[in-house]
């Protein structure tokens, strides 16, 4: 379920099909809603004029908007996304739903080729992870996957380097080579990544931090990261020059460092 005008139009406007939307008692003067409502007619959902008091009854928020719609689950197998920008977004076990619409809306901006929800990730579908991604679970490749070390073993036989960003890694994010193909794991906001994926890592990362947190929210840590690699990317291309294969930074290690759990 999701909900609001600008949702549902950003919805409409990535191509889902929503199957139903359910306009509140009253808000079909609205000529935002009352567009939101033709576009859905015309790509093919029904569309239901609601009595009052039913929208208060049935919506996740306190404050409901004055259209709810039901959409089509839009998770895609993991050996069906393509790599072409070469970051994968990997979370194991975070169970914020505002910080799992964050970090889809973080990837999305940043060009990031999918997320994937794995092991005790919350569901990309809760009211909330829709709602905090902004539109973005419409635009990004999502794959829901169980387990978490398979994930990262089937993205390893793909060429991709395997990183867990952790708050006490030495390898500092900003003197990594993103320009190699990454899958990027995020773990649980409390405790960072699970253990027991260590033997499926290639490495780990860390984000300095000279004040005296101890570790960064996880939806802003993947924000960090990720737009150090588009950065790195478009440094590469403005190097290279057009129509010059892309050139990218070093590899180099050192820094202390700090992170994201």
């Amino acid at each position: 379920m999701a909900e609001g005008v600008e949702l549902l139009r950003t919805a409409l406007d990535a191509g889902a099909r929503l199957e139903s939307l359910y306009v509140d008692a009253g808000s079909s003067a609205d000529p935002e809603v009352a567009a939101l409502a033709a576009g859905a007619l015309a790509a093919g959902a029904r569309v239901f004029d609601l009595a009052p008091g039913v929208v208060e009854r049935v919506a996740d928020t306190v404050t409901p908007q004055p259209v709810l719609a039901v959409a089509p689950m839009l998770d895609v197998p993991l050996d069906a996304v393509d790599l072409a920008s070469g970051l994968v977004l990997v979370l194991a076990d975070v169970r914020d739903p505002g910080n799992a619409g964050t970090i889809l809306r973080s990837a999305d901006a940043s060009g990031v080729d999918a997320v994937v929800f794995s092991g005790g990730t919350v569901d990309p579908y809760n009211p909330k992870t829709v709602r905090s991604s902004a539109g973005s679970l419409f635009h990004i490749p999502v794959v829901v996957e169980g387990s978490a070390a398979g994930v990262l073993d089937e993205l390893g036989r793909r060429g991709l380097r395997r990183l867990g960003a952790e708050a006490r890694s030495a390898e500092d994010y900003a003197t990594l080579d993103w320009g190699r193909p990454t899958a990027l794991v995020l773990g649980n906001e409390a405790s960072g990544v699970p253990p027991e994926l260590a033997g499926h890592l290639d490495g780990t990362i860390g984000i300095p931090m000279p004040g005296r947190a101890e570790s960064l929210n996880v939806g802003v840590a993947a924000a960090v990261l990720c737009f150090e690699a588009l950065r790195q990317r478009r440094l590469a291309a403005t190097v290279a020059g057009p129509g010059e294969p892309g050139r990218t930074m070093p590899a180099m290690r050192g820094g202390s460092g700090g992170g994201a759990r």
